[in-house]
């Protein structure tokens, strides 16, 4: 089998691609779809200092790392990798914004309420099966769009009472799995 593509590799060949611009300048950076994947990412991404929106979706990371000095960075893609936990995004506590985290195998949700910013959460399509991890959604303060489906807390509930007791555990909540949230007035 291939070696795996590393981040340095990522690099190279997106400044290859776009040969009129420096990947420290550059405000959307999409390293999805790498083949042979990427594995691990690491601190080659500080090259990155102006990004705003990465892409690392679909590959085989397993780990998050090497983002903490990402200081601009507002939306980070991960979906579609083997992720199990949150670990390693403290380090954009005061920036990021969203956070893309579907088809991945995060079960327990330890540590995302470092993500203060954090307004988008798509996380549909994990292992998440109880109601005390959901919980801890309410330490995000500014969550307000929340992508859930797929998950086992989820596909166990019929959806009326699903979304019922989803608006109800998480009142900031505008939008719920693509819908807005209605409330009873």
């Amino acid at each position: 089998m291939a070696k795996a593509t590393t981040i340095k590799d990522a690099i190279k060949r997106w400044e290859e691609r776009h040969p009129d611009e420096q990947i420290s300048e550059a405000k959307e950076v999409g390293f999805q779809f790498q083949w042979p994947p990427i594995e691990k990412m690491d601190n080659s991404l500080a090259a990155l200092t102006n990004c705003t929106k990465l892409s690392l979706s679909t590959n085989m990371i397993e780990k998050i790392a090497g983002i903490s000095s990402l200081k601009s960075l507002k939306i980070l893609s991960l979906s579609r990798n083997y992720i199990k936990s949150f670990s390693g995004l403290e380090g954009l506590s005061d920036c990021l914004e969203q956070l893309w985290i579907s088809y991945n195998f995060i079960e327990k949700v330890k540590g995302v309420q470092v993500l203060k910013k954090l307004k988008v959460l798509y996380i549909s399509n994990n292992v998440i099966k109880e109601w005390a991890e959901f919980m801890k959604f309410n330490e995000l303060p500014l969550l307000e769009d929340l992508l859930f489906v797929g998950n086992p807390l989820y596909d166990n509930l019929e959806e009326s009472v699903w979304k019922s007791e989803a608006a109800r555990r998480l009142p900031n909540l505008k939008k719920l799995d693509g819908e807005p949230v209605l409330r009873d007035v």
